[in-house]
């Protein structure tokens, strides 16, 4: 039975897989252009995702106490996946700036994906657990990305953090699901239909984002950065889910959250900071196309290890 059941969440990935491979397929053969991928992307990082996190947090009775180990699970992966990839600097010695680009890529994950793969699994509760989860740990990966980029820019961090449209979304559900108010059903009908069409745009849009030139370059940095967030990652928030007692839907969500490959949005900071941008949309193609892999297998395992 849990074999069955594994290959059923194996299947259940695909349409997901199918349409980021869409999404690089319509890059690859049209003439759109970066100006119409580059609209959608910001369409659906301030518009239709943050519409998504805050109807399905708010509308979700958030129990604290059953979060709380799953929360702390978060924050503890992601702080070893910061320090494991800084042993990276030590082992391979690389470029100042090449580093300081690619850092950010061991531990920042992509939401478009989690969020898509939430849903699958657990319906708008799942959608609600990886909204706080994430909220949670957003703030986090950032100040390590910005951290690592600083010497090469004047971005203001606080005004970043307070700006980001998943950080304000994820506050703005727990706080109105906490007020016990109901949400009027023209709005909720509203901004469930939004958030449906986040989904989709969202793994299209990571597909458009692929670049596959060059990207043999520099490749034993890049496999170690990938190492860290497609294998040491996932173990991590494993290992300590376990020891903390996570278990049900937040356990799917902290070994998901952790198997998801880099975000397309580390790519935009380090050209925006001064970075290396070839080095990160490199290092961004190589661990989503590895993500299609890790993703099912890492939560096959998690629930196979939950019987």
């Amino acid at each position: 039975m849990p074999y069955n059941q594994a290959m059923s969440l194996a299947l259940l990935l695909i349409p997901d897989f199918a349409l980021i491979l869409f999404g690089f397929l319509l890059n690859r053969f049209t003439d759109w252009g970066r100006g119409f991928w580059g609209g959608l992307e910001k369409l659906i990082y301030f518009v239709l995702f943050p519409a998504l996190l805050f109807i399905s947090i708010a509308k979700t009775k958030i129990d604290f106490v059953a979060a709380a180990p799953a929360l702390k699970t978060a924050v503890v992966t992601v702080l070893i996946s910061m320090a494991l990839a800084y042993l990276g600097k030590l082992i391979f010695k690389p470029d100042a700036k090449m580093f300081a680009s690619g850092f950010q890529t061991a531990f920042r994950f992509n939401s478009y994906i989690g969020l898509a793969i939430a849903g699958r699994l657990h319906g708008e509760v799942g959608i609600a657990a990886f909204g706080i989860v994430i909220g949670l740990v957003v703030p986090l990966c950032n100040i390590g990305a910005v951290w690592a980029l600083a010497r090469n820019s004047q971005a203001n961090l606080l005004k970043e953090l307070i700006q980001n449209p998943l950080i304000l979304a994820t506050l703005g559900g727990v706080l109105y699901s906490l007020s016990g108010l109901l949400i009027p059903e023209p709005l909720q009908m509203l901004l469930s239909r939004m958030g449906a069409a986040s989904l989709a745009c969202g793994l299209l849009a990571v597909g458009a984002a692929l670049q596959l030139k060059d990207v043999g370059k520099n490749m034993n940095l890049i496999a170690y950065f990938t190492a860290v967030k497609l294998i040491a990652m996932p173990i991590a928030a494993i290992m300590i889910a376990r020891a903390l007692g996570v278990t049900g839907v937040y356990f799917d969500m902290v070994v998901l959250f952790a198997a998801l490959p880099t975000a397309t949005s580390a790519y935009v900071l380090a050209v925006r900071m001064g970075g290396d941008g070839n080095f990160v949309a490199q290092s961004v193609t190589i661990s989503t196309l590895g993500g299609m892999l890790a993703i099912p297998l890492w939560l096959t395992y998690a629930r196979l290890i939950s019987y």
